[in-house]
């Protein structure tokens, strides 16, 4: 890949992302070594690798992103703010955690709101401007709990809403990144997520209005010659 152009304004929105479970240490470096020289947003990895991150890239411009009660969103309140606890201890610089999206599909819209704020706090509790992202699982939702979920998360403090774990049967749509986009309007960015494996996909959740690109294959993404 070194010898071939790639788009290095799509590389900066991207979080490389690797969250499979049988992900080893190997992986990990080669991830952020990856990041390192195509100039990603961030890598994104389970918390256990935060700190192994956080060494390998500390003199780099990638942040280190980690996920939050992930993939379901249905760890208690308490868990997920332990689990940001010793991912910011780590040196996690931005945390994507998923909702309760029982609770919400249910209307207890307080639970979680509470939830989103909890998390967001503790982020933010020894370095002002850590970036949060609310993953909804948007496959799970229709349009009114899209709805209800974003205005949740903006109220909770986040900076970003995000689509899809990619663990959840579904993916980002242009339907869905165009909903939350005229949603949230420029009170927090949207991150697209799940299933996005070309560049066309990327371009096309870009024009709908994400500023962030959540993505496993994110070196065929930029790759100039992939349409």
């Amino acid at each position: 890949m070194t010898d071939v152009p790639y788009d290095t304004e799509l590389a900066g929105i991207i979080d490389h992302t690797l969250l499979k479970p049988d992900a080893g240490e190997l992986a990990i470096l080669r991830l952020c070594d990856e990041a390192r020289q195509y100039g990603f947003a961030s890598v994104c990895v389970n918390p256990s690798w935060v700190r192994l991150c956080s060494s390998v890239l500390k003199d780099s411009k990638a942040k280190v992103c980690t996920v939050i009660g992930f993939p379901l969103g249905a760890n208690r309140t308490e868990i997920k703010v332990k689990e940001t606890e010793f991912a910011e201890a780590d040196g996690a610089d931005e945390f994507d955690m998923v909702l309760h999206i029982g609770r919400l599909i249910e209307g207890d819209l307080a639970y979680v709101e509470n939830d989103i704020r909890q998390v967001v706090q503790t982020a933010r509790a020894k370095r002002d401007g850590t970036v949060v992202k609310v993953i909804l699982e948007t496959n799970l939702l229709d349009a009114s709990q899209v709805t209800e979920a974003c205005n949740i998360a903006l109220d909770a403090g986040a900076d970003f809403v995000k689509t899809s774990t990619g663990f959840g049967g579904g993916g980002a749509t242009v339907e869905v990144v165009r909903l939350m986009r005229g949603i949230v309007g420029e009170s927090a960015g949207v991150k697209a997520s799940g299933g996005i494996r070309t560049r066309e996909d990327a371009l096309a959740m870009v024009a709908a209005g994400a500023d962030r690109i959540g993505a496993s294959a994110g070196i065929q993404l930029i790759a100039l010659n992939s349409a």
